[in-house]
């Protein structure tokens, strides 16, 4: 027998293995990290929500299975919102399916889709499902430009012409995780036109669509005429009303593609808890002065963060959406690679992030910082950065040298 199965063996080491396992060996030994890795909301979820939550988990006929693709009520509020959102109709029976958080969407739905040996169009540096999902299901994956641009149209065009077989799929995320990137409607317009153009679907990570920092919310690539002929489109309550561990996404567009998660999903769960559902309709129906709250909470981190980071000596793009700021290892540090830096900030400054690569190989020479601490904290981690970076902690020549096979060996 092989030591690996299959499709074990197409999966890559897990690049933030490295950075977890130092990040508990040292909360072991009783050191102060701050951990701004992961995308965890540390906000509580809203008191309504929850107060919607017990109220149904009272009642013992919601202990039993419930509807895989979500109970009638949450499927109306999500076309609702929509609706209010972004004047899009959607039916919510045809159009519209919960899922269990946008991650398991998004995998289900690529298997769904997907024939042995299909070519997909995923942006690198992305999210790792947006890739994963696919070469899960036996898929290759063709990496694109993940800056929404001519850059992007130019690199779809090319593959179209140049991919054997023709590419079936193109995975878009905006205001993009890791990188923060946002895309506007006449971006939109242009995917659209492209995917009709070659019969091509589109699937489109929406998870971050209230978080925002400027004055024009981010559209929906369902807005554009024509979208739903060829697209569908993933939300998720996890970010926009703190959420994260009650795992509810939606699926939203193209009937067919909801059709066939629909089919999948039925085979695989009984949807999401009833209660869950149930509080879930109360977040999208029920008073959304909580979500705008959130919004400035993210925003105020963001510019502590930014601000403190500038102070230390360290240049970071600062955000225009998502929960995340995309920054470029300083000069002097650049030889080490993502992996390599993200540990040596780790011991050196107590403050653990997510390092470019897992996102991707053209994630490397960046890594992501999360908003997922409190401004207090996030001031002291750019204390303890910039004392870091006042030190000469770069490292002699023969550590680069380690630092970089670290890092291949990651890569590989």
């Amino acid at each position: 027998m092989t030591d690996e199965f299959h499709r074990i063996r197409r999966l890559p080491p897990y690049v933030f293995a490295e950075v977890n396992k130092a990040k508990a060996a040292a909360r072991a030994r009783g050191e102060d990290i701050i951990d701004l890795g992961m995308g965890n909301p540390d906000s509580p979820t809203p008191p309504h929500i929850v107060q919607k939550l017990v109220e149904t988990v009272a009642d013992p006929r919601a202990h039993g299975y419930s509807v895989s693709k979500g109970i009638p009520g949450l499927r109306r509020a999500l076309a609702g919102y929509y609706g209010r959102r972004f004047d899009v109709k959607l039916d919510p029976e045809t159009e519209v399916v919960a899922t269990l958080g946008s991650k398991e969407g998004l995998a289900n739905l690529s298997a769904a889709i997907t024939s042995p040996g299909d070519t997909i169009l995923v942006p690198n540096p992305s999210y790792p499902i947006h890739q994963f999902g696919f070469i899960i299901a036996g898929a290759s994956v063709r990496s694109i430009p993940a800056r929404p641009g001519e850059d992007m149209l130019r690199a779809l065009d090319r593959a179209v012409r140049h991919s054997v077989p023709k590419p079936t799929a193109l995975i878009v995320n905006f205001p993009s995780n890791p990188t923060a990137f946002l895309a506007d409607l006449d971006f939109y317009k242009e995917l659209v036109a492209f995917a009709r153009r070659e019969e091509i679907w589109i699937l489109s990570d929406l998870a971050y669509a209230e978080i925002y920092f400027g004055n024009n919310p981010p559209p929906s690539i369902l807005q554009v005429e024509g979208a739903k002929e060829v697209a569908v489109e993933f939300t998720s309550l996890s970010k926009t009303y703190s959420m994260a561990g009650w795992r509810m996404g939606f699926a939203a567009g193209n009937p067919r593609l909801i059709n066939a998660l629909t089919r999948i999903k039925s085979y695989l769960d009984y949807g999401a808890f009833t209660p869950i559902q149930v509080a879930s309709v109360a977040a999208l129906n029920g008073p959304q002065d909580c979500v705008e709250q959130m919004r400035t909470l993210y925003r105020e981190r963001r510019d502590v963060l930014i601000r403190g980071l500038s102070a230390a000596g360290w240049e970071v793009p600062s955000p225009e959406g998502s929960m995340f700021a995309w920054a470029p290892i300083p000069e002097r540090f650049a030889h080490l690679g993502s992996v390599a830096f993200s540990k040596l900030l780790l011991s050196k400054a107590g403050v653990a992030v997510a390092p470019g690569l897992g996102f991707g190989e053209y994630g490397e020479g960046f890594v992501r910082i999360g908003l997922v601490e409190n401004t207090q904290r996030l001031r002291q981690a750019t204390r303890n950065i910039r004392s870091f970076l006042a030190g000469n902690n770069a490292g002699p020549p023969a550590a680069a040298h380690d630092a970089a096979d670290a890092v291949h060996l990651e890569k590989a």
